[in-house]
């Protein structure tokens, strides 16, 4: 092939999600993607339904409607926020407008994987500040920070380790930051998070003009098929991403649907009070099998597997297909000994402790 592709491409390695299919027949319990496990909300559905006359029209190009809502919903105004096909594109967005060749793009180490793909698409270098306990460490980020230094990505909550950070030591991150640092909280499980400490980051950003929360619909709101995310950033910021996003980056339908998701609080509060129940249940039940639950404040739960080859990560992962269970592999966050599992219905949640259990009395006697 004669295409000559830029310089860095090819040293990607390209995101893969969470697995979706098994051979054979019999019912699949997904675990895997992190997604919401009572669905939608009707109102949602109704919403989207009813764009399906107009499939021929384009979408509203600003998504003035869903950004005024969004807006209300958090004390901001309309143009500083700006909509996106899920908070991926939210995040590529930022990286593109912020980095490029030569500088350097700063997150934690366990963070989520599309950081440091993001970076390296536009030829800057990502750097990995370690973790303190599975836990944003805010003095290795500011350790790692150099005059190159013009992205620093935080999840908070992270995904995948479930941890956070408090409000006070996110303020402490940022005013640590050089000015020039554009400091990115991702936020898409920001409500999950029940803890009197913690905050989206929404009062930073108007605190201070360097500072962007990303969220999405795809998981409390349960529109992840949708692709529908927003940021809420300085109005400088948000028109620098309208420059480079594209014309009609969310469609109709989806824009529909989340103004319906977001409207409709006791959906979210439904989701939420089924976390807060599903949660501790599975965490007891994976301690009482002598296996570790790291705390998490998401809707899914990291699990620490033995070293032991019978014992291992990826002997539960084979064993839980068997049972048609699937979960997501953590070798590529750096954590080759655990698996994330997904807080999703009641019958895959008890289908995949059981054959946890299952697992563990197996190798108990081989």
């Amino acid at each position: 092939m004669s295409l000559v592709v830029r310089p860095g491409i090819l040293d990607i390695a390209a995101y893969v999600p969470g697995e979706h299919s098994l051979p054979g027949s019999g019912p699949i319990y997904k675990m895997s993607s992190n997604e919401s496990a009572i669905g939608p909300s009707k109102k949602a559905i109704e919403a989207f339904a009813a764009d399906a006359a107009v499939l021929h029209r384009y979408s509203d190009g600003g998504a003035v409607k869903l950004r005024e809502v969004i807006a209300k919903s958090i004390g901001a105004q309309a143009n500083e926020i700006v909509c996106g096909a899920g908070s991926d594109e939210i995040l590529q967005l930022l990286t593109r407008a912020y980095a490029g060749p030569g500088d350097e793009v700063l997150y934690s180490r366990h963070g989520f994987l599309v950081y440091p793909i993001s970076a390296q698409a536009v030829g800057a270098t990502p750097v990995a500040a370690p973790e303190r306990d599975l836990t944003t460490d805010v003095d290795a980020l500011l350790a790692k920070v150099t005059p190159r230094t013009r992205i620093c990505f935080v999840a908070n909550p992270n995904n995948p380790t479930g941890s956070y950070i408090s409000s006070a030591e996110m303020l402490r991150l940022r005013e640590g930051l050089p000015d020039n640092v554009l400091l990115v909280i991702d936020a898409a499980y920001a409500e999950y998070v029940g803890k009197a400490d913690y905050s989206a980051g929404h009062e930073l950003v108007r605190q201070f003009d360097n500072v962007a929360v990303a969220h999405t619909f795809s998981k409390i709101y349960g529109l992840a098929t949708l692709r529908l995310g927003w940021v809420h950033c300085s109005a400088e910021t948000a028109d620098v991403l309208n420059r480079i996003r594209g014309p009609f980056n969310t469609s109709g339908p989806a824009q529909a649907a989340g103004i319906a998701a977001r409207l409709d609080e006791a959906h979210v509060a439904a989701a939420k009070a089924y976390n807060d129940y599903w949660l501790p249940w599975l965490s007891d039940r994976v301690r009482e099998i002598g296996l570790k639950a790291y705390p998490s404040v998401c809707n899914f739960l990291l699990v620490g597997f033995p070293s032991d080859p019978k014992l291992s990560a990826n002997a539960a992962d084979a064993f839980l297909k068997t049972r048609r269970v699937l979960v997501r592999k953590m070798g590529a966050y750096g954590l080759p000994d655990c698996l994330r599992i997904s807080i999703a219905e009641e019958p895959a949640l008890r289908v995949c402790a059981d054959a946890l259990s299952d697992f563990v009395k197996q190798a108990a006697t081989q």
